[in-house]
């Protein structure tokens, strides 16, 4: 099921830099672990209604659609593959929508995000509330993890350390590690819907 990998043995350390390599662009720049550049994001706006995650070569991976609710209170993402107008829902991948907890310091994990899925065998879920998949933590301090519905970590976003103690990446510069078995192009773009909800 989308977007768990069958046969991915190995996991994926990212790096992942809050900056275009475009002139006057937001967006990202991610580096895997052999320093090649692995996946991109320029956008010409703040917080736009329509981002694509493409690899390093430009090509369309994902592309996500913000969509205000029914009550209008809290955005919904939707998730398409490739390159995709947004204008049917039906054919999105998955719907991630922001956790509001109004009861907050109540001893249990912050919830940030759940993850709905919309094809296959859990897209009945949904219509009960069943999230796919959760985010706990905290973006903001890049310290959050993707849980799936069985509560196992399935990738997990870090402050990047430096070797050094005088030096410090800031919150610009993270990781973004992919356990096995989860494809990490959808990890990013879980990031970056994040990155939306949260900054």
């Amino acid at each position: 099921m989308y977007p768990t990998t069958e046969g991915t043995r190995l996991g994926t350390c990212l790096t992942v830099w809050k900056k275009s390599l475009v002139i006057n662009c937001k967006g990202f720049t991610v580096i895997d672990s052999c320093g090649n550049l692995a996946y991109r994001v320029d956008n010409y706006s703040v917080h736009p209604h329509q981002l694509t995650l493409m690899d390093a070569s430009g090509n369309s991976l994902l592309t996500m659609h913000r969509r205000r609710t029914k009550l209008g209170l809290v955005y919904s993402w939707y998730v398409y593959e490739g390159e995709n107008e947004g204008r049917e829902k039906e054919s999105a991948v998955c719907c991630v929508r922001k956790r509001v907890n109004i009861l907050k310091g109540n001893g249990n994990p912050r919830v940030e995000a759940c993850v709905y899925c919309l094809l296959g065998p859990e897209s009945d879920k949904k219509r009960h509330g069943h999230a796919a998949f959760t985010v706990e933590g905290s973006y903001a301090d890049r310290t959050c993890k993707v849980l799936d519905k069985s509560k196992s970590v399935v990738a997990e976003i870090k402050r990047k350390e430096a070797n050094s103690k005088h030096v410090s990446f800031g919150i610009d510069i993270f990781h973004l590690i992919v356990h096995p078995g989860f494809d990490p192009t959808f990890a990013m773009a879980l990031l970056l819907l994040l990155d939306q909800m949260f900054s």
